[in-house]
């Protein structure tokens, strides 16, 4: 292969993200994945008229990334909102819903949280008292101090450690509030309170009338097929794993299997471990503060059940479970058939468990017809099924969740200082710089930007430069 302007390493959401703007600019680039199907943790199986999506299954408005890029890609018209708003559950032995009008278990109005049996009346007068907390240190600070400190012990185990420990699948006490919170940390500096911040900014801005997740009718996987029909396919090399780079610019990245690609630049849009180990060569600094990032692994279970098995209505979009309800193996549940139209079959309902992280590590030790018997037994005693599954999936995401810790800032900054070093070389993806999907978006085409505007400042007399 010819040397080209960019070398793409991992073809996940960054990578994929950073591909297509490099195609968008015309830069030349070679986007090399290890597996044979590109997406990373997005994936859609569809089997017997289920829709499955065994990772992420939709994107968040409020971070329009992901969602700019399905306009871009004419999929502006398919995107569809939940069924209708819908309330997430606590499961606290019964399942019990979080007040209306709460951002991330955060109050923005006092009244609905008065009839809620989700806290104690005590909690409930500390969680009011958040107005009268003083402005506190949240530079190095966890998210789970940063919620005990400005609303109290309870609203954290009950609230905040179920619903923040289960987006990221971490442990509340080791996340970094800073970078994974901003937002929060800087309603707590400008307005002295959290609740008045949020408060302030629901009076000011539009109410969302259809929720603020969105999906696609074939699941999530159709963003990436859809985007990858873009890419030149000579471009793109499948089932080809990197096992190191050699440098500096041009480098030359050694694969497992044929010849090596030289590219003047290189993305690494792979997890920090592996990024560790494909620059240890170059750096070994660098690979060092790479493989200090953590990683938790964790499985998602779906099943699927007649209609008429379940003698429950299923209210809401789902339930987190927190840490103190150590009977439920599960971290959270979510009524799939509930969220989105189509997933099912008609007559059917389809529901997904989501189990490990740092909440219970060991539990993935266990073999698939195990995990499919605990989220049965969790999902029949909730809704009364009277029936085992029809349909049962089981996928497991090893080291797939990047852990943000306290430090993780600071970490990152030191990784960029040492990439300042070596031209050309860069990094993106979640266990850098933002988690989810739309972040992995928006920071794997700010990646490839940088790529461009570097490209550009590095004129060479034999080829022109990427316009």
């Amino acid at each position: 292969m010819a040397i080209v302007d960019a070398a793409v390493v991992g073809g996940g959401a960054a990578g994929l993200a950073a591909a297509y703007e490099l195609h968008k600019h015309g830069a030349s680039f070679a986007l090399l994945d290890a597996a044979s199907r590109l997406g990373g943790v997005i994936r859609t199986e569809r089997v017997d008229g289920f829709t499955l999506d065994a990772g992420p299954d939709s994107l968040l408005v409020q971070k329009p990334a992901a969602i700019q890029l399905c306009e871009e890609l004419g999929l502006g018209q398919q995107l569809m909102p939940t069924l209708e708003p819908r309330t997430a559950y606590v499961l606290r032995d019964r399942l019990l819903p979080i007040p209306q009008g709460s951002v991330l278990g955060i109050p923005t109005t006092i009244a609905p949280w008065v009839t809620s049996r989700l806290l104690s009346p005590a909690a409930k007068v500390r969680m009011a008292a958040e107005v009268f907390i003083p402005r506190g240190d949240a530079t190095q600070e966890s998210v789970g101090a940063f919620f005990r400190r400005r609303f109290g012990r309870e609203v954290v185990e009950c609230v905040a450690e179920p619903l923040l420990a289960g987006i990221h699948a971490g442990d509340v006490d080791r996340l970094s509030m800073r970078s994974l919170f901003p937002r929060l940390v800087e309603a707590e500096q400008t307005h002295g309170s959290v609740i008045r911040a949020l408060r302030a900014a629901r009076a000011t801005a539009p109410r969302p009338t259809d929720g603020l997740f969105r999906s696609l009718p074939g699941g999530i996987e159709e963003l990436v097929t859809t985007l990858v029909a873009t890419l030149p396919e000579s471009a793109i090399l499948r089932g080809t794993r990197a096992l190191d780079l050699s440098g500096p610019s041009p480098y030359t990245v050694r694969v497992a299997s044929g010849p090596p690609v030289s590219a003047r630049a290189v993305i690494l849009a792979t997890p920090a471990y592996t990024t560790a180990g494909l620059v240890r060569g170059l750096d070994d600094r660098l690979a060092t503060l790479c493989a200090e990032i953590n990683y938790r692994s964790t499985a998602t279970v779906l099943l699927a059940y007649p209609r008429a098995a379940v003698h429950r209505p299923m209210r809401g979009s789902g339930f987190v479970v927190p840490r103190i309800q150590r009977s439920v193996p599960l971290m959270a549940g979510s009524w799939v058939t509930s969220k989105w139209a189509g997933r099912a079959p008609e007559g059917h309902v389809l529901l997904r468990a989501f189990m490990g992280g740092a909440r219970d590590p060991d539990l993935l030790s266990r073999p698939d017809d195990e995990l499919i018997d605990l989220a049965h037994t969790t999902f029949a005693a909730l809704l009364e099924i009277d029936r085992r599954p029809d349909l049962t999936r089981v996928y497991r995401w090893d080291r797939a969740s990047a852990q943000h810790d306290v430090g993780h800032i600071e970490r990152v900054t030191a990784i960029e200082a040492r990439l300042s070093q070596l031209p050309g070389l860069f990094v993106t993806g979640a266990g850098f710089r933002g988690v989810g999907i739309p972040d992995c978006v928006a920071d794997g085409r700010a990646t490839a930007r940088a790529v461009v505007a570097w490209r550009r400042a590095q004129p060479s007399p034999t080829t022109p430069r990427v316009s």
